[in-house]
């Protein structure tokens, strides 16, 4: 491993800051490497883009008047 490489435990350990942005260009590119060589981190990285992308979706739609109300119940029991 030279001294830009990093493995698989290190990129899923950086992959939310990787998805976020939040990491600094050589790290990132660290990454994207590595996403190009490893299958595994590869998928489970596309897996986790798939998933935020639905959850955004999702969270876009307004809940149902009765979700809201049954909700509202809840958090006024507490």
């Amino acid at each position: 491993m030279t001294a830009h490489e990093i493995n698989c435990e290190e990129v899923i350990r950086l992959l939310f800051e990787y998805l976020d942005r939040e990491l600094d260009p050589s790290r990132t590119s660290d990454i994207d490497r590595h996403l190009e060589r490893c299958r595994e981190c590869f998928s489970r990285a596309e897996f986790e883009k798939k998933l935020r992308a639905r959850v955004h979706a999702a969270a876009e739609d307004e809940a149902p008047p009765r979700l809201r109300r049954r909700v509202r119940r809840l958090i006024e029991r507490f």
